[in-house]
């Protein structure tokens, strides 16, 4: 069997199967270690993935990251999901998907258990202080390496400069990709090809409409004004969430916001807070401030309840949509969508690096001795990352401790 580490990248979709044992390994690891938010997890992941393991080629992976940024839930978590069902089949996609979640899981959980016994937070400023640099020069390699694939015209490279600025500006994310989509299919149809395939045009547009229809207005609806706190209410609420959310974890905030704090009152202001908080901190998929919410209503059932509900559907439209990428990766105008689409993903990757920049060499309340710190890691770490091709889960680790040593010094 030829080992997978080296085989050309052009080669990688060749690659026999992945052993479950090495994808639990990498994604236990990546969990544990993957700070940040969405945008760092999967350039995170391109490293790993496509840079050192081969397993997919840089094509594939932009394919991946088109499809799961039109499927609601956690984008990074749904590329781990969909990454272990292409190397290791329906048993990859829970090894990959669980093994990525697990981690934070149990992160959260014990912060939630400290959280009720001591009353409080520890102070997260040093940690935060040092990861977000680190973070920034992991988002900024993985955006250039991607980008080089990805805008193969001048079209597309016109489309992501507006889209990027669309991104800044606040344009809901899910509008963004869709009409960025239908640009490009468009522009295929009715000037390359000159109306050559106009029934499939017709389908694109009916398409994205209907897609819009389903994904986006849902999570609009209001809630019930009054629901009393059980484990049934609980589940039923987080697989809506995981169901129907498209966007960040702040997006993932305004939803518990008016739901659990305004209508329903299980939670007070400060607990979401809180509970957002951990959320961010620790590494792994933003959306475990469910269990957080969970444990801290009822307890350690309550966190698992949780935590399955809001990421189940992932699973769900991973399994269902699986075998549609390559379908639609033959069709001229489907292939052109996606391209759209994932010119438009790289974009919202780099407003949301833009913010973190802003974060992490600015911090509020401003301190010279973190600004300098998150300048001196930044630089450093673009410098490991490019010339010595270092883990980046090792420099975030790094990044975190260097943080904490100058927050307490």
């Amino acid at each position: 069997m030829p080992d997978v580490e080296h085989i050309p990248a052009e080669r990688a979709t060749e690659v026999p199967r992945t052993r479950l044992r090495d994808l639990a390994i990498l994604f236990l690891r990546l969990g544990t270690t993957a700070f940040g938010g969405p945008a760092a997890h999967i350039a995170i992941l391109e490293d790993e993935i496509v840079r050192r393991r081969r397993w997919l080629t840089h094509d594939k992976f932009l394919d991946l990251l088109g499809a799961v940024n039109l499927i609601p839930g956690p984008n990074s978590t749904e590329m781990a999901i969909y990454i272990g069902y292409l190397r290791a089949g329906w048993a990859g996609l829970l090894v990959g998907g669980v093994c990525f979640i697990l981690p934070a899981m149990a992160m959260v959980t014990a912060i939630a258990w400290a959280y009720l016994r001591f009353g409080g937070l520890p102070q997260f400023t040093g940690l935060l202080a040092g990861v977000k640099p680190v973070v920034m020069a992991v988002i900024l390699q993985a955006l250039w390496g991607l980008s080089r694939r990805a805008v193969k015209t001048p079209f597309l490279a016109a489309l992501a400069v507006a889209a990027t600025v669309a991104a800044a500006w606040g344009v809901d994310p899910l509008t963004l990709l869709l009409l960025a989509g239908l640009v490009t299919g468009l522009e295929r149809g009715l000037i390359r090809e000159r109306g050559k395939h106009r029934k499939a045009m017709l389908v694109l547009l009916l398409a994205a409409a209907s897609l819009m229809a389903v994904l986006y207005f849902p999570t609009r609806l209001a809630s019930p004004e009054a629901v009393p706190f059980g484990l049934g209410p609980l589940l039923l609420y987080f697989l809506k969430i995981g169901a129907v959310l498209y966007g960040s974890g702040y997006v993932l905030l305004a939803f518990l916001e008016g739901d659990l704090v305004h209508r329903w009152h299980w939670l007070s202001s400060a607990q979401l807070l809180d509970a957002t908080a951990v959320g961010q901190v620790t590494p792994g998929p933003l959306f475990t401030t469910a269990t957080f919410i969970g444990y801290l209503k009822a307890g350690l059932p309550g966190a698992v309840l949780a935590t399955v509900a809001i990421f189940l559907p992932s699973f769900v439209f991973i399994a269902l949509s699986g075998p549609l990428i390559p379908r639609l990766r033959k069709s001229p105008i489907a292939g052109a969508f996606l391209d759209g689409v994932t010119v438009a993903s790289l974009a919202l990757m780099a407003a949301a690096a833009w913010s973190l920049g802003r974060a992490a060499l600015y911090p509020q309340p401003y301190s010279l001795r973190f600004g300098m710190t998150a300048v001196v890691l930044l630089l450093a770490s673009a410098v490991l990352l490019l010339r010595f091709r270092v883990n980046p889960a090792w420099l975030v680790l790094g990044g975190a401790c260097l943080g904490l040593i100058v927050y307490v010094l």
